[in-house]
């Protein structure tokens, strides 16, 4: 009895300490007692260029729907003929028995999309980073990553047993000093976005080519935010720079451009195989949904088919830079239909984002710890389908709300 005893008083112990723990996040409460957070809001539409949040319209500047494609009637249409036929889900892992001929389908058109030999398709992007670099890596190898790298790349890093190191943002410089360092005999694996989802710049994959041929280095390029936006029918940085043949791996998302959920890795069929018997989070994951397989597969269809997206993208995104840039905004080294606008104080950046909400304007803030404190910002992010009228509301909106919280003069 008394050791009954012992063990409930040693299981409230630990529960305790558990909510001491939670409980010293107070963040997100401070944020909602002054009316700020901007974290969560409700959307009741479908992702375009204009929402409904609160039964009021709202004009979508925070979605990573770059080609405008997620209410496409075609890919809806895709969508349910795949659940009529398939059903809602496959049951189990693509390892087992949640292999569809659609995956198979998927596979082979983004391998060529892409200018691959094979591919193989995951239930999320994120799942693809932490599946494939752990896979590949070895206690003895190394990992090295640009040091503004994806949240899901770090997290690979701390499952993988290789060695990790990190080079200064896009420069050369450091990517040499890491990799004279590395065993010349062993593995070494540089990951890099292509398109960095906060600066909105483009990594310096010549550079990185260069280097990696110098010291016998394999590149794995992150193409979420690049598939879509850049390269030949929007098929990623390696085609943008004329370097697919240098690139060894090429990982994307369906959650952006391909407007649906998963995502991909791309490369030689040796690799490939490897992967599909050894990324654990493609092993032991249930199949990414017939629905979400064939959006992603339509999805892919009309970006190849009508490249005018891709140039109406960037048609919004020098407009729009160069407006702002004509109001004085600082948007950093952006390049590309992620724009930064950098507020610089976190406190600001909040009261920024509500208050354009308050105007009918959707934005994400991007505040520490996610960034340091000197480099809070709103994201401001571009669709195909935004129109020059919405682009000039939105950013009228910023600049005057801007000057009434004093932070441009």
């Amino acid at each position: 009895m008394e050791m009954l005893s012992n063990k409930h008083i040693n299981s409230e112990n630990k529960v305790n300490l558990l909510n001491q723990k939670v409980a010293r996040f107070t963040k997100a409460e401070e944020l909602k007692a002054m009316g700020m957070y901007p974290f969560f809001r409700v959307i009741e539409s479908d992702q375009d260029t204009e929402v409904v949040i609160n039964g009021k319209k709202v004009l979508m500047f925070g979605s990573n729907s770059y080609l405008g494609l997620t209410n496409h009637p075609e890919i809806k249409k895709a969508t349910i003929e795949a659940v009529n036929k398939y059903g809602s889900g496959c049951a189990g892992s693509r390892f087992l028995n949640g292999t569809l001929d659609i995956h198979i389908q998927l596979e082979e058109e983004l391998a060529e999309f892409v200018g691959k030999e094979a591919a193989v398709v995951f239930s999320t992007g994120f799942q693809v980073n932490i599946g494939v670099i752990p896979a590949l890596l070895s206690r003895n190898d190394y990992l090295i990553l640009d040091e503004l790298d994806h949240a899901c790349i770090l997290e690979a890093s701390r499952l993988s047993f290789a060695k990790t190191l990190k080079y200064k943002h896009n420069n050369m410089e450091s990517l040499e000093k890491v990799l004279q360092g590395c065993e010349p005999d062993r593995v070494k694996l540089i990951a890099s976005d292509g398109i960095f989802s906060m600066d909105g710049d483009i990594v310096n994959l010549p550079g990185i080519v260069e280097l990696a041929r110098k010291y016998n280095a394999t590149i794995m390029m992150d193409d979420a935010h690049s598939l879509g936006v850049i390269g030949k029918n929007g098929s990623g940085t390696a085609s943008h720079f004329g370097l697919t043949e240098d690139v060894d791996l090429i990982m994307g998302t369906f959650s952006k451009s391909l407007a649906s959920i998963g995502g991909f890795i791309a490369a030689n069929k040796t690799v490939i195989e490897f992967l599909k018997h050894h990324a654990r989070s493609l092993m032991f994951s249930a199949s990414i949904s017939p629905a979400a397989t064939a959006s992603a597969l339509s999805a892919l269809r009309i970006t190849k088919r009508e490249p005018e997206r891709i140039a109406k993208l960037w048609e919004n995104t020098h407009y729009s830079l160069d407006k702002l840039h004509s109001l004085g905004f600082d948007t950093g080294v952006s390049c590309t239909p992620i724009i930064p606008i950098y507020i610089r104080d976190d406190i600001k950046t909040f009261q920024l984002s509500k208050l354009l909400l308050n105007e009918g304007i959707f934005v994400n803030p991007v505040t520490s710890p996610a960034v340091t404190k000197e480099d809070t910002l709103i994201r401001f992010s571009l669709m195909a389908t935004h129109t020059k009228e919405q682009i000039d509301r939105a950013i009228d909106k910023i600049y005057t709300l801007s000057k009434q919280l004093d932070i441009i003069k």
